[in-house]
């Protein structure tokens, strides 16, 4: 079975979020004093599996784990593995890389060969001003070993004037030394960053700027769902650029978000959606298509929920 939405969009993508929970303070994701939900409140192990099985068989080809910190979980690894069984292209998480080193071994063994690390600076009193942490160290140890162990690794760096800006021939450099992918994320509207958006926005044009003048830019045709647009550099580096703001790409969005309590959502900017919990295939089915309908085509400007309640 294939979903498509009303704008012929083929929807296949899921993002899954374990937890709103996280264990770094990232200024444009956490609110300054975070209430976290409650165990009890959160999708079971089960309910994961269940729920994951059901929209595969629907037309889910993808999934993308997300949190708060997916690693967080005390039942992570059983995830993945419950996952690895289902007919997937594609099976992956997004982490800030804390608690990942001890996973490694047994992810091998697992279906899951992408992960994306949350990484805004390349430096530690850089990393403590982004996220609270004095873990850099530890982070960019996990990064170097899931590459080396054949891991699909990508870089996830929301950049931010007078934070990080300076730091963009860095990640180059980076990218081009390591072979791993560096995409920069524009600033969202999205929680505690509305209140600081005008003073730390940097658009994709500013940063492909300065990109040129590091090096010539050679595109690298993506997927037409892809969220970011790609080019080559000089010295081998992969630069990404996801433009949400000022080039947003939901004319082709192909992905639907599933909450930590089991709400189904149309959009990362959208908190309409409606619970999976305990339906039946046929009643989910009928939930897909009503979530389906509430896609938009256009931007929507802001949205007031913190990213972790979301999943990023």
């Amino acid at each position: 079975m294939r979903l498509f939405d009303s704008h012929n969009r083929h929807i296949h993508k899921l993002r899954l979020s374990l937890l709103d929970a996280c264990n770094l303070r990232c200024i444009y994701c956490m609110p300054q004093n975070p209430q976290f939900l409650n165990q009890n409140e959160l999708l079971s192990r089960q309910d994961i599996k269940s729920l994951s099985s059901i929209l595969v068989n629907l037309g889910i080809d993808e999934i993308r784990l997300t949190g708060g910190e997916p690693t967080m979980r005390s039942d992570f690894m059983d995830i993945v593995k419950d996952l690895s069984l289902l007919e997937l292209k594609k099976l992956a998480f997004t982490t800030n890389g804390l608690f990942l080193k001890q996973h490694l071994p047994k992810l091998k063994k697992t279906e899951c060969r992408n992960i994306n690390f949350s990484l805004d600076s390349l430096n530690e009193k850089g990393f403590f001003n982004m996220t609270g942490s004095r873990d850099f160290q530890k982070v960019l140890q996990a990064i170097l070993m899931t590459k080396e162990l054949g891991f699909n690794v990508k870089i996830n760096t929301v950049l931010m004037k007078n934070m990080n800006h300076h730091e963009i021939k860095d990640f180059v450099e980076f990218s081009g030394k390591y072979g791993i992918e560096v995409r920069f994320l524009e600033l969202m509207r999205i929680g505690p960053a509305r209140n600081r958006f005008e003073e730390l926005f940097i658009s994709a044009d500013k940063i492909i700027d300065t990109l040129k003048n590091i090096s010539t830019l050679m595109p690298i045709q993506l997927p037409v769902d892809s969220t970011s647009f790609n080019f080559k550099l000089n010295n081998k580096a992969n630069i990404g650029i996801i433009a949400s703001e000022s080039k947003p790409f939901c004319g082709g969005c192909s992905r639907l978000r599933l909450s930590a309590t089991g709400k189904i959502r149309p959009c990362l900017m959208m908190n309409q959606g409606f619970s999976l919990k305990n339906k039946s295939t046929d009643e989910i089915k009928k939930i897909l298509l009503k979530t389906m309908a509430l896609k938009p085509v256009d931007r929507i400007y802001e949205v007031l929920q913190p990213m972790n309640q979301i999943g990023g």
